[in-house]
């Protein structure tokens, strides 16, 4: 046990799925694993262990923001032995050739600032996906016929954003699009030398202000999890 997560030894795989939602960790463990069991409940942060297609997996809340990923991440990786961890969440688009519905997997993470930075000082480090994860899961995006992006997206460390020139030079340089995560989770990964990975599904446009309905939300999100789950175990 660690401070946030109640799991005992051996409880957690080595590959993770972290969605920021607790409750999307629990419908994921639900729809796509066999033998899903909840090792965790700490703070409501749900983690669920089962298997998918004989592969031990385990789906683990991150919340929201990279500060509360950090936790989560350190202590899985630490502390548990995670050696892959993807990060699956919804994202708004950045882009004009970017759609409601459409899947990103990020290749590099901007970010203005997080939780790494105190240690980075004066670098700008870039932080990017892993190769192999990234390959894969465009063959698997591809395979499956899923309308797929790959390339830079910005990690914001604030929601209700009000920086639209900031927003106009990142569209302007090719971001695809925008959630609060997978920066963080890239500056773990290559710290602790593991393998990291974030899909996300374009819930909303910055640019058209168009937005997925609710209901629609968990077909669309089905896609994402299967990529993430394919290229984890190719």
């Amino acid at each position: 046990m660690t401070i946030h997560i109640g799991a005992q030894p051996g409880d957690i795989a080595e590959t993770v799925l972290m969605p920021g939602d607790p409750l999307r960790a629990k419908w994921v463990a639900e729809t796509f694993l066999t033998d899903a069991v909840c090792i965790n409940q700490v703070r409501g942060m749900l983690g669920y262990t089962g298997t998918w297609q004989g592969n031990r997996v385990t789906v683990h809340g991150s919340g929201m923001g990279m500060p509360s990923l950090s936790i989560y991440a350190n202590e899985l990786i630490r502390d548990y032995g995670a050696k892959t961890l993807i990060r699956i969440g919804s994202a708004g688009g950045m882009s004009p050739q970017v759609k409601i519905r459409d899947v990103v997997i990020a290749m590099t993470a901007s970010s203005i600032s997080t939780p790494s930075r105190g240690i980075f000082k004066e670098l700008n480090f870039a932080p990017c996906a892993d190769y192999g994860l990234l390959r894969a899961a465009a063959d698997a995006a591809s395979q499956k016929g899923v309308t797929t992006h790959v390339g830079g997206i910005y990690s914001a460390d604030v929601f209700y954003d009000e920086r639209p020139d900031l927003n106009e030079q990142m569209t302007r340089h090719g971001i695809l699009a925008v959630e609060m995560e997978a920066a963080e989770l890239y500056n773990l990964c290559a710290r602790y030398g593991v393998r990291g990975l974030a899909v996300v599904t374009v819930s909303d446009h910055l640019l058209t202000g168009e937005a997925l309905p609710s209901e629609d939300r968990e077909s669309s999100f089905g896609d994402m999890v299967e990529i993430a789950l394919q290229a984890a175990f190719p």
